[in-house]
């Protein structure tokens, strides 16, 4: 298990120098500042990039999964579609060919391959909602799934694991390559208090663990995988856009 104490770094971008010339210069007139070569680094140089928490992979994980942006296969559910961006947390420099992998449960709170440990019974293919794929230039992974659902204990979450060098294999899955990163993702309570209620998720007999009452969520935001939601459309079955952004470790 991967200790959840981790902590993270910033590149801070403002020094008290920069606050003491906004007060002198409430009351007397400043020369232009002279153009330096830090003024002309990219705008990634100047952002500021955090170390996304590590957290625990937890006992679903299977190798051997499909690379594909599409991972929901034949599960009914509310659109997800994910845009996670991976990043050197030091330099901000995105991660060009990186795997980024996904896996979490249905509606009902089983993961394939594992059936029956919420509770319920369907069919069970051992490859619905996981899956992985790899970034472009940008950085940027982008998977198409259905709004988790829950299961005894954890509140709504998805597992993520980013690894790099890997080898993709003639049956469509990967091997090899080095893992820099094993998280998980988080959804905002409120939108997830009216996903539950849609029908499909309302089957799932299980209580629901909200945010707040998770072991495993420390409250730290984005920098411990809380997605940015967007609404699809004007309804809750519309579906949600998720987006972060991964700073990971690359050395």
């Amino acid at each position: 298990m991967t200790d959840t104490s981790i902590g993270r770094r910033t590149v801070l971008i403002a020094t008290g120098a920069t606050a003491a010339t906004l007060a002198v210069g409430a009351t007397l007139p400043e020369a232009p500042a002279p153009t330096t070569a830090a003024d002309q680094q990219p705008a990634a140089a100047a952002a500021v990039c955090t170390l996304t928490k590590e957290m625990t992979e937890g006992p679903y994980y299977l190798d051997g999964q499909l690379v594909r942006a599409d991972i929901h296969e034949d599960k009914t559910g509310i659109p997800l579609k994910l845009t996670l961006t991976v990043v050197d947390d030091d330099t901000c420099a995105p991660l060009d060919s990186a795997l980024v992998e996904i896996w979490h449960c249905d509606a009902l709170g089983e993961y394939s391959g594992f059936v029956g440990g919420n509770g319920h019974n369907e069919p069970d293919n051992g490859r619905f909602l996981r899956g992985g794929v790899l970034t472009g230039a940008d950085g940027v992974a982008k998977i198409t799934s259905v709004y988790p659902g829950w299961y005894r204990g954890r509140c709504i979450h998805i597992h993520i694991k980013v690894h790099t060098d890997v080898t993709l294999t003639s049956d469509g899955s990967f091997e090899g390559g080095q893992e820099l990163h094993t998280g998980q993702l988080f959804f905002d309570e409120a939108i997830t208090t009216r996903v539950a209620a849609v029908p499909v998720y309302a089957a799932n007999t299980v209580p629901r663990t909200t945010l707040a009452q998770d072991g495993i969520y420390d409250d730290g935001g984005a920098a411990s995988g809380l997605l940015t939601l967007t609404a699809l459309g004007s309804s809750t079955t519309d579906g949600y856009a998720g987006s972060l952004t991964l700073g990971v470790e690359t050395s």
